[in-house]
């Protein structure tokens, strides 16, 4: 077997980090959707600039959107050195790499989830989910 990760996460181990990582994940929405806000804005922002300016209040926002995504950048950073994998931060969802079997899978957990309960195999994806027990 090719070792691909870094570490494996036991059940146990995955479980003792979602309280950390329901906190990251929470936080990084959140800011994904004042990243969101800020794109829409300054989008709208550029159509008014070349009609009769706004230059200053568009530089405010880029501002606030650079910002943003360097918390978001700082906070995945820090979850990808767990060795867990962000897979959709709008769904709040993470793979922790395990073995199951002497196999290699992905222990799965959503942000809105009480503990880590499902696993799928490394090519099925969410909706290949299955139960622990």
């Amino acid at each position: 077997m090719s070792r691909r990760f870094a570490r494996y996460f036991t059940v146990e181990e995955a479980r003792a980090l979602v309280p950390r990582l329901r906190g990251l994940l929470t936080a990084m929405q959140a800011e994904k959707q004042q990243v969101d806000f800020e794109v829409e804005v300054l989008r709208r922002l550029a159509q008014l600039i070349q009609q009769n300016g706004h230059a200053f209040q568009a530089l405010e926002h880029e501002r606030r959107l650079t910002e943003l995504v360097r918390a978001l950048r700082q906070k995945l950073r820090a979850i990808n050195e767990l060795g867990v994998e962000v897979k959709d931060l709008d769904l709040g969802l993470v793979d922790f790499p395990s073995l199951r079997d002497g196999r290699e899978v992905y222990l799965c957990w959503k942000v809105d989830e009480p503990t880590v309960e499902y696993w799928h195999e490394l090519d099925a994806g969410y909706r290949g989910r299955q139960p622990l027990e």
